[in-house]
């Protein structure tokens, strides 16, 4: 059986996420630097292997106040915990794609579940085959060590538990 290996095209692809602020409205973030490589022996991506990191560093919400806190100890603890990690396995069962696996963050591992679109595979203008993918997913920050809290006068939460993950992956043969 063979391999196939494939990377993250880094310039064709994006992580954000999707949180609760004041219980209103919706702050989005992105990881702007991560790689990661999937490796399959089909060529409809069926049990393969994935492995994934991003900086946590490279964390842009548009507010660079927001963003040095969200470095800080209160959240990610980018001085001591600089990566967050991903190894999994892309199940499909009928046309329905979801990745499982171990997300690490701040040092904490935990299993997660996201939702796969898997778009198809295609050569583009230069030769290359690329594949591409929507993922989806939502996971509690607190599992993660992320409890940093806060509630107005009113009694709203000031950062909502849940967070939102949305992914588009563009993959390129190796």
């Amino acid at each position: 059986m063979s391999i196939t290996k494939w990377i993250i095209d880094p310039t064709h692809s994006e992580v954000a996420f999707k949180v609760k602020h004041l219980v209103i409205s919706t702050v989005t973030g992105y990881f702007r630097k991560f790689e990661g490589h999937v490796e399959s022996s089909t060529e409809d991506f069926t049990n393969a292997s994935v492995s994934f990191q991003l900086e946590v560093d490279s964390i842009d919400t548009n507010q660079s106040d927001r963003d040095g806190h969200l470095k800080s100890a209160d959240f990610f603890d980018a001085g001591n915990f600089p990566k967050i990690s991903f190894v999994g396995k892309l199940a499909r069962q009928g046309g329905n794609y979801q990745l499982l696996g171990d997300l690490t963050m701040k040092g904490i591992t935990q299993s997660v579940i996201l939702e796969v679109s898997y778009g198809g595979t295609v050569a583009d203008p230069y030769g290359q085959t690329k594949a591409g993918f929507e993922l989806e997913g939502k996971l509690n920050r607190k599992d993660f060590g992320l409890t940093w809290s806060a509630v107005t006068e009113a009694g709203s939460v000031v950062v909502s538990d849940q967070v939102r993950l949305q992914l588009s992956v563009q993959l390129v043969k190796q």
